[in-house]
Order: C-alpha cells, then sequence, then structure tokens
C-alpha cells in the first residue's frame, strides 16, 4: 500500500542535498530508486554499509553515513499533545485531557495538526545545525497507551484512560491523523509505548516483575496495542522497562511474537536506558555488548541511551552474528524510507509544508476546541452557568490559578500565547466585574523539610522555568555550547553523555514568591556552585569540587521577581546541584483568601496538582508524592482545609480541578456547589474554562478514568491483577463513576435495538433526545456484559461510543457497530482470545452507571449472533446497572 507514487509536487529540497549527495541522478544506485520495491531498497543499502556504520545507526543519537546519503540523525522526538522539546508549538490537552473528549475524529484532527507541525519544524531546520538533533526529528515516541490501573501512577495523566475499548479508538485515531494518509509517505511515525503491561511505581520500573493472570494481560493490557499494530499500522513499539513473566519486555519472547502476530511491519526501540537495566538490574548479560546482543536477538532495532554502541563488538565477539543485526536494522532503514528520507525531495509530499505552518491560528482554535471538550463537568446544583450580568465581583483563588506551568502538564512543547484560568476569566469578565486573584495556598505541604524550587515561582522571560546554558569548560567562558528550558532550578537531563564530562551551567530568571516571608534557601552539589539573587552573591562555593551544603534565609515578598542566577561547574564524580528552599507557614495566605470570598459574589477555586508533583519517575519533597507517584489520591490537605474555611463564608463555590489524574474529594463533592475537571488543558486553558463557567460552551467531557472517594479502595499499587480496579471490576461505589459528566441540557433514551450481522458484529441502534432547552453535546456509550457462566468477575465493558451534538429538542437515532473484536474475552482452557457464547447484555448510556436502555443477545459458539428478547430501563433511571 505504501509503495504507491505520489501524487504532490514538492518544493524544497530537505535531505539528500544536505548529505552530499544529488537530489536526482539518471542512474542511481538501487536504494535511491523510487521505483524499486521498498524491500529490495533497504537490503541494497545495508549491504553497502560496514559492521561499524550498521551499529552506528542503531542507537537514538546517530552520526549518520554521508557517503551513501544517511543523514545524522537522532531518532528521539516527543509528541505526545504537540511537538514537545522543539521551541514554540500548539499545545493541545494533556493526553487524559484528549481521551476525556471521547471524540476521535477530533483526535484525529488533532494528532494531524501535531503532524502538519512537526514537518513544518523539521523543514526549517534542514540546513542548520539543528538538523538530525534531538527533539527535531520526525519519529515521535507517542502515544503512551499503557492503561492507566492505578491513578496513584504520575504517568497516567500521558496516556489515555483505565479503559481498553477507549484507548484503542483514541490511539488509533491519534496515529492515523500523525502518520498521514499518504499512500506511500508518513507525515511521521508514531510509536505505541510502553509494550506491554507498565504503569508504575516508577521508583521500581526498572527492575519491576509484573504477572498478571493471563486474561487480564489479554483483555485489558494487550487490545490498544493490536489495536495500534492492526488498525493504526503504527510505525513503532517501544519497550517497557519492567520485566513480565519473569522476563525484561525488551528482550520478552512473548511480546515479541504478538507483534509478529498482528503483523507488525515497523521498528521495536527500548525505552532509555532498558538495555543497560538488563546487565545492572535484571543481571541478564555481564556486559553492554551481551545486552545489545540479546536484544537485537529478540527483535529490538533501536537502542535509546547515551552508552557507546557495544553491537560491532558484539558480532566480533560471535554474540549475535550479523544477518540478525541487519534484520534489526533493515526495519529501522525502512521507516526512514518511508519518511522520504531517500528520495527526491519533490516526490515527497510533507516537504513542501511550510516552517510558516507551525504554530497558526487555526491551529490554535483546534486546540481550543479541544480543551473545551476536555472539561468534565463532575458535580453543579445550578451554580453553572454563572449569570455574568448579576456578576460584580469574582474572587479567583487557588495554586493554579495563575500558573501557565499547571495548563501543561509534561512531554510539551512550548506555547506562544498561554491562557492561564485567571487571565480566561478575566477576559471575559471584561471591565464591568472586579477580579480579584489570591494565590491562597500550594499545591501540598512541604513533607518536613526543603522542596526544589518549583518552577511555578520562576520565570525567564514571558516564559515559565529558568533559562539554562551548557559551557564545554569549567568556568562559564565563551558562548554556550547548548541552551535549554529547566524546569526547575535543579541538574536534570541536560544532554546525552554531558553528565560524565566536565562542564559548567547557567541557570537564569526571576523568583516570585506567592506568599510574604522568611525563606530558607539551601544550594546542594557535587562540585562548585553559587547563587545570586539581584547582584548580591548570596551562597558561594565556587571554588569546590566535592559535596557541598550552602544555606542562607532571605524574607521575600509575594509576587515580586527577584533576578536570579545560579552557577555550577563540574568536573570530577556524579554531576548533581538543587536549589531547594523552606517557605512560610502553608497557611499564611489563608486570610486573604478568605477576606477575598467575603466580598465577592462567588469563588472560582482553581486548585488540583501539576506535573511538578506527578510525572515520570522524578524526586519530589511534598507529602503524599514520592518519586513522581503520588502516594495518596486525595486533594492535598492544604487546598482542602482553606476550600472548607472559603466554604464557611457562604459564598458560592467553583471548584475548578486541574490534575492529570483521578482525585478523591467527597468533601468538596459534598459541599461545594460545582466541581469542573480542567485536567491539563493546555495553551487555551484559561478560555476553554471561562466558557464552560458562563456557558458559552455547554460542557460534554467525560471521564476516562474512575474516581474513587479515598486511597483505601485501591489495591496495592504494585499488584497488577485487575481485580478490584477500574469500573470493569471495582466493587464499590465510585466518586464519580467511568463515563460520567454532566450538561447544561439534559437527554433522553429509548429503544434500543441490537440486530446481529453475518460477521458476528452486533448492528445497534438506539433514541436519544436532547429534552432540554440548551443545544449540546451528549457522549452515547454502550457497554457490553458478557454471559456470567464464562466471566463472572466483569461487571460490564465499553464496546462502543460516539460523541454527537443535539439541538434543543431535537430527537435522533444513533446506530452502531459493535465489532466482534471487541466482544472478544480469553479462553482459558483453549488459551485464546474468543467471543464466548450464550446470553449476553448490551446497555446504553451517559456512564458506565448511567444505564438508560438495555437488550440481550444470545451469542453462539459458531456462527453469527441471533437477537435474543429484550428489555429497557426507564429514560430517567441514574442508578447503576442491575446484575446480570
Amino acid at each position: 500500500m505504501r509503495e504507491r507514487t505520489a501524487a504532490w509536487a514538492i518544493v524544497p529540497t530537505v535531505l539528500l542535498a544536505t548529505c552530499g549527495l544529488p537530489a536526482e541522478s539518471a542512474n542511481p544506485p538501487p536504494y535511491l530508486d523510487p521505483s524499486r520495491p521498498i524491500e529490495a531498497r533497504v537490503d541494497d543499502l545495508v549491504g553497502r554499509l560496514t559492521l561499524d556504520e550498521k551499529a552506528s545507526l542503531m542507537q537514538n543519537a546517530t552520526p549518520g553515513v554521508p557517503r551513501l546519503g544517511i543523514p545524522k540523525y537522532d531518532w528521539w522526538s516527543e509528541a505526545l499533545h504537540g511537538v514537545a522539546n522543539a521551541g514554540h508549538a500548539t499545545v493541545f490537552p494533556q493526553a487524559i485531557g484528549l481521551a476525556a473528549t471521547w471524540d476521535d475524529p477530533l483526535i484525529h484532527e488533532v494528532a494531524s495538526v501535531i503532524g502538519i507541525e512537526a514537518r513544518a519544524k523539521f523543514n526549517a531546520v534542514a540546513d542548520t545545525p539543528e538538523a538530525g538533533t534531538h527533539n527535531h526529528g520526525l519519529t515521535f515516541w507517542s502515544p503512551n497507551i499503557n492503561i492507566f490501573r492505578d491513578p496513584r501512577w504520575g504517568r497516567g495523566q500521558e496516556t489515555y484512560g483505565e479503559d481498553p475499548f477507549l484507548t484503542a479508538r483514541v490511539g488509533v485515531a491519534f496515529v492515523r491523523g500523525l502518520q498521514g494518509d499518504d499512500p506511500r509517505y508518513l507525515q511521521a511515525a508514531a510509536c505505541a509505548k510502553h509494550f506491554a503491561v507498565h504503569s508504575g511505581p516508577e521508583s521500581l520500573r526498572h527492575g519491576f516483575d509484573v504477572a498478571p493472570p493471563p486474561a487480564d494481560l489479554h483483555e485489558t493490557y494487550l487490545p490498544a496495542f493490536e489495536a495500534l499494530v492492526r488498525e493504526g499500522r503504527v510505525e513503532a513499539v517501544m519497550t517497557a522497562y519492567n520485566s513480565l513473566y519473569g522476563q525484561p519486555c525488551s528482550i520478552n519472547p512473548l511480546l515479541y511474537s504478538l507483534l509478529d502476530s498482528w503483523g507488525f511491519d515497523g521498528h521495536v526501540v527500548s525505552d532509555c536506558g532498558s538495555i543497560s537495566d538488563l546487565r545492572l538490574s535484571y543481571h541478564r548479560a555481564s556486559d553492554n555488548a551481551v545486552a545489545e546482543a540479546l536484544a537485537v536477538k529478540a527483535g529490538l532495532c533501536l537502542r535509546c541511551g547515551d552508552e557507546p554502541s557495544e553491537l560491532a563488538n558484539a558480532v566480533r565477539h560471535g554474540y549475535l552474528n550479523e544477518a540478525e543485526l541487519d534484520r534489526s536494522l533493515g526495519a529501522l532503514l525502512r521507516t526512514q524510507f518511508r519518511l522520504g528520507f531517500f528520495d527526491p525531495p519533490a516526490q515527497v509530499p510533507f516537504n513542501r509544508i511550510l516552517p510558516s505552518e507551525n504554530d497558526t491560528p487555526a491551529h490554535a482554535a483546534t486546540a481550543l476546541r479541544a480543551a473545551r471538550e476536555s472539561i468534565v463537568l463532575l458535580k453543579n446544583d445550578g451554580v453553572l452557568p454563572l449569570q455574568r450580568k448579576k456578576l460584580k465581583r469574582v474572587a479567583v483563588i487557588g495554586p493554579n490559578a495563575d500558573s501557565t506551568n499547571a495548563l501543561l502538564g509534561n512531554y510539551h512543547g512550548k506555547p506562544s500565547a498561554p491562557v492561564t484560568i485567571l487571565a480566561g476569566l478575566k477576559a471575559a469578565l471584561g471591565n464591568d466585574v472586579v477580579v480579584t486573584y489570591v494565590h491562597g495556598c500550594d499545591h501540598a505541604a512541604q513533607a518536613g523539610r526543603a522542596v526544589t524550587v518549583p518552577n511555578q515561582n520562576l520565570s525567564h522571560g514571558p516564559d515559565a522555568g529558568l533559562k539554562l546554558e551548557l559551557f564545554d569548560n569549567l568556568n562559564l567562558a565563551g558562548p554556550p555550547a547548548e541552551e535549554q528550558e529547566s524546569s526547575a532550578a535543579r541538574l536534570g537531563w541536560i544532554g546525552p553523555g554531558r553528565v560524565d564530562r566536565t562542564f559548567s551551567a547557567r541557570w537564569t530568571g526571576e523568583l516570585a514568591p506567592f506568599s510574604d516571608g522568611d525563606y530558607e534557601l539551601t544550594l546542594t552539589a557535587q562540585g562548585g556552585a553559587r547563587l545570586y539573587l539581584g547582584n548580591t552573591l548570596i551562597l558561594d562555593a565556587w571554588s569546590e569540587t566535592g559535596d557541598i551544603t550552602r544555606s542562607c534565609h532571605r524574607r521575600l515578598s509575594a509576587g515580586k521577581k527577584t533576578p536570579l542566577r545560579l552557577e555550577y561547574r563540574h568536573s570530577v564524580g556524579p554531576a548533581r546541584m538543587v536549589l531547594q528552599w523552606v517557605g512560610p507557614d502553608p497557611a499564611a495566605g489563608f486570610a486573604d483568601a478568605i477576606a477575598a470570598a467575603e466580598q465577592s459574589d462567588v469563588v472560582i477555586f482553581a486548585g488540583g496538582i501539576s506535573a511538578e508533583l506527578e510525572g515520570e519517575e522524578m524526586p519530589v519533597e511534598y507529602d503524599g508524592f514520592s518519586g513522581g507517584d503520588r502516594t495518596r489520591i486525595e486533594l492535598p490537605a492544604v487546598q482542602e482545609k482553606l476550600l472548607q474555611k472559603l466554604q464557611a463564608t457562604g459564598k458560592p463555590i467553583v471548584f475548578v480541578n486541574l490534575s492529570g489524574s483521578a482525585m478523591a474529594m467527597p468533601w468538596e463533592d459534598s459541599h461545594l456547589n460545582a466541581i469542573v475537571q480542567a485536567w491539563y488543558p493546555g495553551q487555551a486553558a484559561g478560555t476553554a474554562v471561562s466558557d464552560v463557567l458562563l456557558g458559552s460552551t455547554n460542557p460534554a467531557g467525560r471521564l476516562p478514568i474512575t474516581f474513587y472517594r479515598a486511597t483505601g479502595d485501591l489495591p496495592a499499587f504494585e499488584d497488577y491483577r485487575m481485580a478490584g480496579r477500574t469500573y470493569r471490576y471495582f466493587s464499590g461505589q465510585p466518586l464519580y463513576p467511568f463515563g460520567h459528566g454532566l450538561s447544561y441540557t439534559r437527554f433522553n433514551y429509548a429503544d434500543l435495538r441490537v440486530t446481529a450481522t453475518a460477521s458476528r458484529n452486533l448492528a445497534v441502534s438506539v433514541e436519544v433526545t436532547n429534552a432540554g432547552e440548551r443545544d449540546g453535546d451528549e457522549v452515547v456509550q454502550l457497554y457490553a456484559t458478557p454471559p456470567a457462566e464464562s466471566h463472572p468477575r466483569e461487571t460490564e465493558s465499553l464496546c462502543a461510543f460516539r460523541r454527537v451534538h443535539f439541538r434543543a429538542g431535537e430527537t435522533r437515532t444513533i446506530d452502531f457497530i459493535i465489532s466482534a473484536a471487541s466482544l472478544r474475552r480469553w479462553n482459558a482452557e483453549r488459551g485464546a482470545m474468543e467471543i464466548p457464547a450464550g446470553l449476553w447484555k448490551i446497555r446504553a448510556g451517559a456512564s458506565s452507571a448511567d444505564i438508560r436502555e438495555s437488550a440481550t443477545v444470545r451469542l453462539d459458539a459458531t456462527g453469527p449472533a441471533t437477537p435474543s428478547d429484550s428489555s429497557s430501563a426507564p429514560s430517567d433511571t441514574h442508578s447503576s446497572p442491575d446484575p446480570l
């Protein structure tokens, strides 16, 4: 299919000319002849390479082979919800927020925009030193389709939620949008990660073994990967750090055999550093050469990591034969052929995408639409939508109210015009309404010790965080070798291999605390370091080479920006540096917040957490968080205490929660007037939230995860059995169920019909009416429950959904096809996925716990499904469905 010739005419010359080869030739070698089959071209190119050249091409940062026109290229780029870490780009809602739209056509559009911006950036740097460097490629290690089985996992924000069917549908749409629909070339290459059973704890990921029951493996952890391979034709798959059934995922024969059985024809990449884990954590290899040989023999194609390649030595020592290496290298080169790297530039359609097609107004409009659609109205006693004409004063309070960082989540790009919650509300309310902002409190209390100075208290120019300059000398001499955005005053991932070399670094920006008071600043490092506030050197250990700790006290004023310069140099030993502080009492801002509330008509509290607290394997020094994960899922106590005091004023309170994971907040549900789940909504956050609060947007986002009432509702974090987890197996009463989301109108359901097809699919229709007075979207959800005798554990599983717009009073019949594949379950006796025979129940409703219509259908052991009797629940029923 990808072999048909593209019809578009192209303007720019991107790669071949850069590598010193002619863009076109009368008698090109076979690998440069676009008329030849791609496999023949790959074989020809592999045959022209030396062993050392081959090995050099199988790590993420490659030098290229100029004599053959193979460009310098780093395979590592990210595009989870926009092109990440490569300057300005459109920033969409974090992945979990995209899933909350329940709108797979929109996800396809979002991913298509990301692919266009990827090409715009790639084409823009084609003739510059940035060409082929980290974060400037076309191979994106997105999406993350792991199942968000436990809300404590810090990286759950990167996923599409807890349900395998929703994850598959959103994931397929994302891959198809990113990779494009050209019959021959890829717009960009997507990557399904982390294969396959991976969801924390972050602190254990490099050596943790998981062993779920086979039914859970095949019914929950694998379906999305299979869908992305079979339907999405995803170009890459990334292995996980952990092991599965005692075998590290990077060399696990079960996982590679599954990819083969699904018809995967892309390449497999390791997660960064996981091949070293074969030696360091799993003790499967005596050295790096053996570790790399084991991975390639298993089926791995590309190693991500800083250590020099040992593949050539592995072949020379007999750990690996060259034919095995060629097989994996061929898959990598095939991806580059599909990206058009070796074809005349005028033949590759995506080369015509101009640099100006990045970060456009049209793309911003798509980001705003996605943010609006992602917002979930969890509770509303009628206070929303706010009546703007009745408002005189509004209090906007909370740690996320004026934070750009809280909008972005992790793995994000740099928005050119981000809109905070505060800014969005001010713009929407205009000059006639007085908007008072008070920070109120931090996200969480410090866990009895100093914490890294948060990103939200640092800025450089219009951007959050600090500017980081890196120098290849000890004295910050000359121009910097590299510049980066730093997410905090901490030495982190500063570039491949640099931490083992002599270097110096300088962070610059401004420091602005949220509360007045005395701050203890502590500088800890391995090597020389010093800190300037304003023009004053306040901490000095520049001449040191070993471990140092320096502290001092400074009185700082809320909101006042003070220039900050932090410098570090490293010569020997591990590279380590962090600037921490201990601030005043977390309740120091309560009085101002209460005063603002008392003088206002309504309080908008923008709280929750941020990606500084939950994320990928990172140090977090706040109470309730550890290593990037959460130890408790409750709203942090300091915020709840402030909310209780605000509620005592008697003013209406709207709680806008920003988080990438489920929050347990039963007190808030019982006492506050409205609760809005905004996730990490991206660059258009403030506009989208204000549109929902003021009613110009009728909310219709739905939860892709279950919101539990307490941490005690959860099984042990390390337990990968699905029993007791997610809406499919949780027997308790959730705070907000999977699929939940309220509207400013109401919808009625009627006349659910189920008809069998010859292919064992089910044709389903249901009548839905917008019975309210406002236009709005409804997400119509279908759930299937298999025969109890074959699957007694499972309550129900999502099997179809559609987001549909209705005019006020409109009635429409919504048609679905439930695919036979979505009805498959694990047959332990046969060791295979099959459709269980017997009586199935099909339910239609507004959430997993708000079922309006139900019908039964009998599926035979062989042959097509046959309809059986059907029954309907009253359309106004909101209770959980009765068990079979």
